[in-house]
């Protein structure tokens, strides 16, 4: 380990691979309607499909894409659709898996973890087999649901590194301009387009 302490390993990154395969089933659907109407369309029907797609594209890609939570001994990165949250360890009061799934820092702000679905069913899939292995006939230890886990895999990193030096600071928030700023730039196209 140098003097500066960087992390022994590398961001370990949590995200949904059904969110993945969601979002290009999406954005191939929208290239062929929207390839459709621009050049097929007549009169308005290009700009108003290149509005949409200004639109849609970008939607698409921040909540199937962009959802990711890097963490590594130092600090937490959750990239959710419109703003990346920068979460130093020592800010980290809990992570936690309701409903969803959240990491809760020191002065009570929630920050929800988009990457990290909460499956009910797969918990209480997971419930049963915990259940069976419990049983004298199988011995076998059984694993708990994917988002339970990401869970405790982070909460047990916020406990162990909260006291490294390079662990230290607030967080920080950032938003998302390379998909607001299209969205938005669309939405005034789109309007311009119907109001004309």
């Amino acid at each position: 380990m140098t003097s500066r302490q960087q992390p022994e390993y590398a961001d370990r990154s949590f995200r949904s691979p059904l969110g993945i395969v969601g979002g290009l089933l999406l954005l191939g659907f929208a290239a062929w309607i929207g390839g459709d109407g621009l050049v097929n369309g007549e009169g308005r029907t290009p700009w108003i499909t290149l509005a949409s797609l200004l639109i849609a594209v970008p939607l698409v890609v921040a909540f199937t894409f962009r959802p990711v939570v890097y963490a590594n001994e130092d600090r937490m990165r959750v990239r959710n659709p419109f703003r990346t949250i920068d979460l130093p360890w020592a800010a980290v009061a809990d992570v936690r898996a309701g409903y969803s799934s959240e990491v809760l820092t020191q002065d009570g702000t929630r920050y929800q973890l988009w990457s990290v679905p909460v499956s009910l069913r797969e918990r209480k899939r997971a419930a049963r087999r915990q259940a069976r292995a419990g049983s004298p006939g199988d011995p076998a230890a059984a694993p708990s649901a994917g988002a339970d886990q990401t869970i405790a895999d982070l909460r047990e990193l916020a406990e162990r590194c909260a006291a490294r030096p390079g662990a230290q600071g607030a967080p920080r928030v950032r938003w998302a301009y390379e998909i607001i700023g299209p969205v938005a730039a669309g939405v005034i196209l789109l309007v311009v387009l119907l109001v004309a």
